[in-house]
């Protein structure tokens, strides 16, 4: 089962968990995803809300639906391809506006991934 926290809407968690696996290509254009009745009991949430994430993930142009046939991933490379970045962007974003809160300048930082990188 997958876990949610409640600092962010449910909904918003399952679609980043979803934009992950296709980060990772463990969802590839083209893909069938589950059922939104699967969904739900895969992340353990009303069946309202997991229809409500693949809504919103065919609004960003994530997924589309084909009637009777079930919902798919975006054929779209360049789509995909731009969530592996996006994610990256943010999680940098979030690392350094941390590091710098803790009083940590940008050679600092270097230094710091550098070190791990070993």
């Amino acid at each position: 089962m997958n876990e949610l926290n409640s600092g962010t809407p449910i909904y918003i968690q399952v679609i980043d968990k979803l934009k992950k696996q296709m980060a990772l290509n463990n969802l590839k254009p083209g893909d069938k995803l589950p059922s939104s009745r699967e969904l739900a009991l895969e992340y353990n949430i009303n069946p309202n809300t997991a229809s409500r994430v693949y809504r919103e993930m065919e609004l960003l142009g994530l997924c589309f639906t084909k009637r009777g046939l079930g919902t798919f991933v975006a054929e779209d490379k360049k789509t995909i391809s731009s969530i592996k970045e996006n994610m990256a962007e943010d999680y940098t974003k979030l690392y350094l506006q941390s590091m710098k809160s803790l009083g940590y300048d940008k050679k600092e930082i270097v230094n710091l991934i550098e070190r791990e990188e070993k």
